[in-house]
């Protein structure tokens, strides 16, 4: 069966210890540490959340001590470091390489590299250019230090599905740069078959995220055309099957891990969201 991993944006209320036990206690096998500054006063003394006060993140401003106090947490309950994960501007080198730094110090087996915003305000061409240059010199830097570079599939980018992420790394060296599917983001932009886009990133399939969403009929427009918004839902109850990209995923081959990243605040706390995760999706392993 496929490993369990979880991306620490979504236990934003728990500290590097307490959700290294919720996870071991759940049955998961690695971590995925979210790497950001730490956010200003007036956010840290709000009640946690995801992108805001997440008690869950590796400040770089921490150095090696905040470091190798997550590592440890991790360690000491069994646990994999399996990606530390920024939020990185494609073409700046230099904060890519601070980061790699950090992952090897860690002993992460990725990171997440930057991939260009899609807003209208630039053509695709300028942006494709920047981003394959990027990449291929973040290629050498991940052979360096001996982490693999992951781009996203991300809503609001110009790798919204897997055929766009494999334009980017298309002719790369597998080994240095990946790609994390993450079909969850693809209900907002990016959706194409799963099996196809599984089987076009062939080697370059790194790590696959876990959650969900849906779509709802907003009020009706002037001129008579309806609005549609897309939200977070929980695992069982969004658009996305995850039953199929599970058997679509044991065929072709991929034996990587399935990482937790649920933003539907279906559960109480994050402990009971990890549990229904492992539950939910060993159960569809199974059925596989």
């Amino acid at each position: 069966m496929m490993k369990l991993s979880v991306f620490t944006v979504a236990t934003p209320e728990l500290g590097p210890e307490e959700l290294a036990a919720a996870a071991q206690e759940a049955g998961i096998h690695a971590v995925e540490w979210r790497y950001k500054e730490a956010p200003d006063a007036a956010v840290a003394s709000q009640e946690p959340s995801f992108w805001g006060n997440n008690r869950c993140t590796i400040f770089p401003s921490g150095g090696e001590a905040m470091l190798d106090r997550f590592g440890k947490a991790a360690a000491d309950h069994g646990l994999t470091t399996l990606s530390l994960t920024p939020y990185l501007t494609a073409g700046d080198l230099e904060a890519t390489e601070q980061v790699l730094k950090a992952a090897k110090r860690v002993g992460a087996s990725f990171i997440r590299v930057g991939v260009p915003i899609y807003d209208r305000s630039r053509p695709f061409g300028e942006l494709f250019t920047l981003a394959r240059t990027y990449l291929q010199q973040v290629q050498e830097l991940c052979r360096t230090y001996g982490v693999k570079g992951l781009i996203e599939t991300h809503h609001q980018t110009i790798a919204a599905s897997a055929s766009a992420a494999y334009r980017l790394c298309e002719g790369l060296d597998p080994d240095c740069i990946g790609v994390l599917y993450d079909p969850g983001n693809m209900v907002y932009e990016g959706f194409e078959n799963y099996r196809m886009g599984l089987e076009l990133l062939g080697p370059y399939l790194a790590h696959v995220h876990v959650k969900n969403a849906g779509w709802q009929a907003g009020p009706e427009e002037a001129d008579g055309s309806i609005s549609w918004k897309a939200d977070w839902a929980g695992l069982a109850k969004g658009v996305v099957p995850w039953k199929q990209i599970i058997e679509d995923l044991q065929a072709v081959g991929y034996d990587g891990y399935l990482g937790i990243e649920d933003f539907s605040k279906e559960f109480a706390d994050s402990p009971a969201m990890l549990q229904h995760f492992v539950h939910y999706i060993n159960g569809l392993q199974s059925q596989g």
